[in-house]
């Protein structure tokens, strides 16, 4: 056994370790890159002692934070990784949020420094965060030099050794809606989805191409077991479905980790089964519901196993669909993993029993220490059985079978109450995606007088396709109980989506609201 087999065996370890340990038995691997350059595992861990002599140098300790707020790329990944190695909490905050909500999570972060690209600042503005300093990370004037504010090549941090319950990283989300929140994951966290990562087949040969954002845990779940089994992780800051496929056949790709969107839009592509994708071990998904019948396209004509993870950033619990080894199961996310225990509660807080739905709960070793700063916000979604152990509530409604796989309907605030029946959004996007018409839909909830709500749909037209929206209704309706019929159905160039291919239900309520 060597020393990362050790190392890798234990109850808990250091990521950043790991990294060291790669660059003394292969320096000259490849370890990051993205379009401009590449770093070997030697060289990164040479830039990871650097960046944490540097914050050290600047009188941060463990415990401290910085932020980061830039398109992905191997600077990116490398201040992340040095950071952790002088035991110094990462809060990655995405350059697509409003200057205020960007000036509040560093505010809230009590970040040290910031990091920046050109975008970023110019989105953040002079103004939000004066007294940070800023360092740019691309080579523009965005903030101080990266390459000066370096401590000289050769230089070593002091040792730290992070315990289980340190803060890893803040990772801020709003869900969809509401204020931003600092989720605060451990390294124990980070650790327990580093050791999964055997089962995926990383190792040394992995090559995982990346285009969702360093800042979205998504991301992160993916980007931490390549580089802790020595991989090589691609960097791609912007999705684009035909460079995708090409970048992924050149680079011989083995994993890679795309949300529901994406796999939707390569596939769409018609030269997409011209592309030689067979170098792939596995891909995965998570963040937002993937429709069975996409699943069921992924499996048929993208070579490779399929990995559907459902869980919350705040952590509590994992469900993991094995997609190919299940092909029955693919309208579940899965079931619980191991270490996760995963139960369906009622409005009153008590379990239900199997058959039945209830909001989704969990209690895992992976899960946040709490929302930063928001003790009050902590509670809120903490669930405690009759013996005191600590769960996470989802606000997701999901159901358990009788093989214990789980069906989610929909969030819980999603879920429409029109005439005191329940109707899950989730079911009517069924039946429209079952139309030829139907290229992507979302079911939103809006107010009615006579029904309290009713539900209304925003569909993006098929490429091509003339069916007229009364047409399109009058046929979905014709599927749909009584209960559950549409108001009304609009037409859409395409869905307001997040950075990471959530759509923005809130935004759909807003515009039929006007």
């Amino acid at each position: 056994m060597n020393d990362f087999e050790r190392a890798i065996g234990r109850d808990f370890g250091v990521i950043a370790e790991l990294v060291h340990l790669h660059a003394g038995q292969s320096p000259d691997r490849p370890a990051l890159a993205d379009a401009q350059r590449s770093l070997s595992y030697g060289a990164l861990d040479a830039l990871m002692d650097r960046i944490a002599a540097s914050l050290q140098r600047d009188s941060l300790q463990a415990g401290d934070a910085i932020a980061i707020c830039a398109a992905s790329s191997v600077n990116y990944a490398a201040i992340f990784l040095g950071a952790l190695r002088a035991g110094i909490a990462v809060a990655p905050l995405a350059p697509g949020s409003t200057p205020a909500s960007l000036a509040r999570m560093i505010e809230d972060a009590g970040a040290r420094l910031l990091f920046v690209d050109a975008a970023a600042a110019e989105t953040i503005g002079t103004a939000a965060a004066p007294s940070v300093p800023r360092i740019a990370i691309d080579g523009s004037t965005a903030g101080g030099d990266f390459e000066a504010w370096l401590a000289p090549a050769g230089s070593a941090p002091a040792p730290v050794r992070p315990e289980p319950s340190w803060p890893f990283n803040i990772i801020y989300s709003s869900g969809t809606t509401g204020e931003p929140k600092g989720i605060v994951q451990g390294h124990g966290m980070r650790w327990a989805h580093v050791r999964r990562g055997a089962k995926y087949e990383y190792g040394p040969e992995t090559v995982t191409l990346l285009s969702t954002p360093l800042y979205s845990n998504t991301t992160l779940v993916v980007f931490f077991p390549t580089i802790a089994f020595g991989g090589c992780v691609v960097l791609s800051p912007k999705f684009d479905a035909a460079g995708y496929l090409k970048l992924a056949e050149r680079l011989r790709v083995t994993h890679t980790m795309l949300v529901p969107v994406q796999y939707q839009r390569l596939m769409a592509r018609p030269d997409f089964d011209a592309h030689d994708l067979s170098s792939f071990r596995f891909k995965f998904s998570t963040s937002a519901p993937f429709n069975a019948a996409l699943k069921a396209d992924v499996l048929a004509r993208w070579p490779g196993g399929l990995i559907e993870f459902y869980g919350m950033t705040e952590g509590g619990g994992t469900c993991i669909l094995e997609a190919h080894l299940h092909p029955d199961k693919l309208h579940t996310v899965g079931q619980p993993a191991e270490g996760s225990d995963i139960r369906l509660v009622d409005e009153s807080g008590r379990e239900v029993p199997v058959g039945e739905a209830g909001e989704v709960v969990g209690h895992s070793a992976g899960m946040m220490v709490g929302y930063h700063r928001q003790p009050e916000k902590t509670r809120e979604v903490e669930w405690f059985d009759a013996s005191g152990k600590r769960f996470i509530r989802t606000g997701d409604v999901g159901r358990f079978d009788a093989d214990g796989f789980l069906t989610l309907f929909d969030r819980k605030k999603d879920m429409i109450i029109s005439g005191g029946f329940n109707i899950y959004p989730s079911d009517l996007e069924t039946v429209l995606r079952g139309h030829p018409a139907v290229a992507d839909v979302a079911v939103v909830g809006v107010p009615s007088e006579q029904w309290g709500e009713t539900p209304v749909a925003f569909v993006v037209r098929r490429e091509g396709d003339a069916t007229d929206d009364n047409t399109l209704l009058q046929w979905t309706n014709a599927q749909l109980g009584k209960t559950q019929r549409l108001a009304r159905l609009n037409f859409v160039d395409e869905l307001p989506r997040s950075a990471i291919g959530k759509v923005l239900k809130r935004e759909l309520r807003e515009r039929e609201a006007r």
